[in-house]
């Protein structure tokens, strides 16, 4: 059947597909990465806002409570607090709900119940709430006048300071693991939809550079003949020879062309033409009687076996590619099986389905080729004739018909290639019960 061969390999441009995913992947990363930073920033702020504002009524409140007490002259000041031995200084301010001071209409300000923190010139006029810094500690104070004096209440925004960094370092570990599972699942991502892409280029640069090869040898023949025959003095016998020389290679030159419009066209459409009811037994019978005289030349025996005539042998394809297909099954049996073999097309019904097999008495198909059988240009044998696309179209045409291959053995130690095919359910003769 199809000759096998050391494929070419072109894999120089798979570390800049690999440094495309990274790049892609960071890019990913980096746009979520400011997207989130931009969130982050968002519900710091708001946090912050709302933790400031509850303090802000909590003050509102305190004011409320101490003018409610009475005059800020009837308050009691740091001294009337804690009962005898009591040292205001040993407290720490910070851990109060809220510090009082009243300030008396001369400027001078005195701290109130357990606070003993004194209160900034600056901020002693103050009324909305506003921050200021008391003893190198952050404090939300806010003040109000009652009678002749003024109240003012602050609280310690250690609280919110440390709510503040809590929010942060959780943004932050959140912000690093999200990250981390975006770059990966880019990468992953990426492998998987480079992967094919990067296959397609691959397969397309190894048919350039194999078509280029097959189709450098026939030209240097006709180029070398041709040359000689302008060189030389005219020879009815030697310019026959020539010209049979040329003619041979330009029909193998138009086969292999042929051969790789028919896939290039496939592969830019990937769809097969309209599908058509199909005897595969009769288009089977009518490829095989072409190749009869193929076979004769040869010495090679060509049979058709009809295989059981009751079941049906319908399926749904377009004729001609069915016909190139057996065609490339018949011309590679007949290519490789020597002088006096054989070659045996069957059709057989298999319930819902129905199977083309050719076997042949060639060498076979070794276990460990049949997975690369139908590579493009794949060659293991020099025996003249063909380039390793016959099975390669083959196979394109049982994947576009939803055909499945079976390559195994035949009878007489050849190859044994079969197509199977669900059968029509349009054009059915005699219709088979569910099964």
């Amino acid at each position: 059947m199809k000759a096998f061969g050391r494929r070419r390999v072109v894999g120089h441009e798979r570390p800049s597909v690999n440094m495309l995913i990274v790049r892609v992947a960071m890019a990913a990363s980096a746009i979520v990465g400011i997207a989130y930073l931009a969130i982050a920033v968002v519900v710091g702020i708001v946090a912050s806002s709302n933790l400031t504002t509850e303090v802000d009524q909590h003050l509102d409140q305190a004011l409320n409570v101490a003018a409610s007490l009475g005059q800020p002259s009837g308050l009691p000041d740091a001294g009337g607090q804690g009962g005898p031995g009591f040292d205001p200084t040993r407290q720490d301010p910070r851990a109060l709900p809220v510090l009082l001071w009243k300030v008396n209409p001369d400027g001078t300000a005195t701290v109130q119940g357990l606070n003993y923190l004194t209160l900034p010139v600056e901020d002693r006029s103050v009324t909305a709430p506003v921050t200021a810094s008391i003893d190198g500690v952050t404090y939300r104070i806010a003040g109000r006048v009652v009678g002749s004096s003024r109240l003012v209440v602050g609280q310690s925004m250690a609280g919110v300071s440390q709510t503040e960094s809590t929010l942060i370092v959780a943004e932050l570990g959140i912000g690093c693991t999200l990250l981390i599972f975006v770059f990966l699942g880019s990468l992953v991502v990426g492998r998987r939809v480079a992967l094919p892409i990067e296959r397609a280029r691959q397969r397309q640069l190894e048919f350039t550079a194999d078509a280029s090869h097959e189709l450098r040898t026939p030209l240097s023949v006709i180029e070398a003949t041709a040359t000689l025959a302008l060189a030389r003095e005219r020879d009815a016998a030697w310019d026959k020879s020539a010209f049979g020389r040329i003619d041979g290679e330009l029909k193998r030159t138009r086969r292999l062309v042929d051969d790789m419009l028919w896939l290039a066209r496939f592969d830019s459409t990937g769809m097969a033409p309209k599908a058509e009811p199909v005897d595969l037994r009769v288009l089977a019978a009518q490829t095989a009687d072409r190749f009869h005289a193929v076979a004769e030349t040869r010495g090679q025996t060509l049979d058709v076996r009809p295989g059981s005539t009751e079941a049906d042998a319908i399926v749904s394809a377009p004729p001609d590619w069915l016909d190139r297909l057996v065609g490339v099954l018949l011309d590679n049996a007949c290519r490789y099986s020597p002088p006096g073999g054989s070659v045996t097309v069957a059709v057989i019904g298999e319930g819902r389905r129905v199977r083309l097999t050719v076997n042949d008495s060639g060498p076979g198909i070794p276990e460990a080729e049949r997975g690369r059988v139908f590579d493009r240009f794949h060659r293991a044998s020099e025996a003249p004739g063909g380039a390793g696309l016959g099975l390669a179209i083959a196979d394109a045409i049982v994947r576009a018909t939803d055909g499945r291959w079976h390559i195994g053995t035949s009878p007489a130690g050849g190859a044994s290639i079969s197509v199977s095919w669900p059968l029509s359910t349009s054009g059915r003769r005699d219709p088979h019960p569910a099964e």
